[in-house]
């Protein structure tokens, strides 16, 4: 079946192109039995048997892992089908600005953007639950909806983690800029290499620069396997100390040292957020902005569309309308504060590291705990104590 033959996929009426990917095209369609629009995503089978046999398992692989997915951060997968030489996935039809295109706009709000990349942190914690890795985190791969959710978009190359479906060694599967040292050095990815994934990203927000740059991908790839990059703050004064530390814990070269969950960042994120902003969570935008149309396609075609998501026009703005529901106190893993300096909680970090790696989550629980402690009237009582502390100690020293 030719090109300009392709008006019908299964029970699906093929009404647009929206955009080409790495491994098909994606459709606007209509779904007559549903009465819906979604988008179609499709993979021309190769002509070579053994090529054709991998990228076909490769593909409905995806579709099953996504589709058993039912989160609001993540794109839902609806329906799959095979006609002819093609292979195809129905899937949720997403109307909205690609984080990636905000973000070429200059430098996003940091609360806005802490949001945001909790969010991403929600549907990754979800997918990893259910043994869905992305391999592919990047601002181009999350849209922001007109309802201000992002969504996590194309799971191309996810793989399951007892995946049958197995690429050649060292074969590099992401986006350069954001892979992480397993992918760049082609060791096992799991979810933790999703969480640095992430850090690259929530970095690049917060400093407004990404965090490994080089003129070649060689270059590149280097860095991200042997580099520490500077904190955020080093470039954006308005970041805060704890947001230093929970960049450089994503960061890390070993994944044990990472975040061991993507709900652990989301956590800390949310509670940066809190302190950030008062407890009012991220600021609605002030500017129109185009909508893109995207379902999960590596690029897609704009659309005239107007959507009601936009942007401060000023990075440091701190509007008090909130992103997603309201932060609750569920916990902290951070036991900082933002009165610590940059340097000061970057060693915090690698001592707790070295510590997480003897006892695990154990450890990971008496950090949750103190982090709670510090909060007021925590910190009151603390100080109190101190004091008492102190106190006796001298009476004792004086007296006896």
């Amino acid at each position: 079946m030719s090109k300009a033959e392709l008006k019908q996929l299964g029970r699906y009426r093929l009404v647009a192109e929206l955009g080409r990917g790495a491994m098909g095209v994606v459709y606007r369609a209509e779904d007559p039995l549903l009465n819906r629009t979604v988008a179609i995503k499709t993979i021309i089978l190769m002509d070579d048997s053994a090529t054709r046999a991998e990228y076909e398992a490769r593909f409905f692989q995806e579709a099953k892992a996504a589709g058993g997915l039912n989160h609001i951060n993540l794109i839902t997968i609806h329906d799959i089908g095979r006609e002819g030489d093609i292979a195809y996935m129905a899937m949720e039809l997403l109307e909205g600005t690609e984080l990636r295109e905000l973000m070429a706009r200059g430098r996003l709000p940091l609360p806005f953007a802490l949001e945001v990349v909790a969010q991403v942190a929600d549907g990754l914690a979800f997918a990893h639950q259910h043994g869905v890795v992305h391999r592919d985190i990047k601002p181009g791969n999350i849209m922001i909806v007109r309802d201000r959710i992002a969504k996590i978009m194309d799971f191309g190359i996810a793989r399951v983690r007892a995946s049958d479906v197995r690429t050649q060694t060292g074969a590099l599967l992401g986006s350069p800029r954001y892979m992480s040292p397993e992918q760049v050095t082609g060791r096992p990815a799991d979810r933790r290499s999703d969480i640095f994934s992430l850090g690259v990203m929530l970095h690049e927000l917060a400093a407004g620069e990404p965090p490994f740059t080089a003129p070649t991908v060689t270059q590149l790839m280097h860095q991200i396997a042997t580099a520490e990059p500077r904190p955020p703050s080093a470039t954006n004064p308005s970041v805060p100390a704890i947001l230093d530390l929970i960049v450089a814990r994503a960061l890390q070269k070993q994944p044990a040292a990472r975040y061991q969950n993507a709900a652990q960042l989301a956590a800390d994120l949310r509670s940066c957020l809190a302190e950030l902003t008062g407890g009012q969570g991220a600021p609605p935008a002030a500017s129109e902005a185009p909508s893109r149309v995207n379902a999960g396609a590596a690029t897609a075609a704009q659309v005239d569309v107007r959507l009601e998501q936009t942007r401060p026009a000023h990075a440091d703005e701190t509007d008090t309308a909130t992103l997603a529901p309201a932060v609750t106190d569920a916990g902290t893993y951070l036991p900082v504060s933002r009165k610590f300096e940059s340097a000061a909680a970057l060693q915090q970090l690698t001592e707790l590291a070295a510590a997480g790696g003897a006892d695990g989550a154990g450890a990971q629980g008496r950090r949750s705990v103190l982090a709670r402690l510090w909060r007021y009237p925590g910190r009151l009582f603390f100080a109190l104590a101190v004091v008492a502390a102190s106190v006796t100690a001298y009476y004792v020293a004086y007296y006896y």
